[in-house]
């Protein structure tokens, strides 16, 4: 196969039916509640530590299993580490055995998505709607009844346990 016919069958995989697809159910960016930021990713790096910043504005991805976060059992909130969203509601939290925090849904409106190439096979980023800090990737590999896996990394979140009040949202 010379070069031309490789970049040629590349060019197709996006439209292969078993590749490129979104997981059943979800919505799209379009779909946010929140009001957007307006606020340079860059302005962020002084209130964050350098492995939250790299993952929420460089699109880095923590190691897998280092998060104290994949064993939070207790109920309450997780909220993105840099503005302080509500993400998730610790009631969809599960052990995915993926070594990262996953949950079966997020809290509704408060994401955004889109298709991200970045391992040559298409798949889902999903990022903070208010933000726009990358969290993590969504698959269909998740439990019933949504089949959804939101697969996030531990320092891009906050866990604010229930009793305690959530932090006011940063600006």
């Amino acid at each position: 196969m010379n070069r031309r016919s490789l970049l040629k069958g590349l060019a197709l995989l996006p439209t292969l039916p078993w590749l490129g697809h979104a997981p059943r159910g979800l919505a799209d960016s379009s779909a946010s509640t929140v009001q957007a930021l307006d606020k340079p990713h860059s302005a962020w790096r002084e209130l964050l530590s350098p492995q939250a910043y790299a993952v929420l504005f460089e699109e880095d991805t923590e190691r897998p299993g280092s998060s104290p976060l994949n064993t939070e059992k207790r109920t309450g909130t997780y909220v993105c580490a840099a503005c302080y969203l509500p993400l998730f509601d610790s009631q969809h939290k599960y052990d995915s055995g993926t070594g990262w925090p996953s949950f079966t849904q997020p809290i509704a409106g408060h994401m955004g998505q889109r298709r991200d190439f970045s391992l040559f096979f298409p798949r889902i980023e999903y990022h903070c709607a208010r933000c726009g800090g990358h969290q993590g990737h969504v698959f269909d590999d998740g439990p019933k009844p949504r089949g959804e896996r939101w697969c996030n990394n531990g320092v891009a979140l906050r866990f604010i346990p229930t009793g305690e009040a959530l932090p006011e949202l940063r600006s």
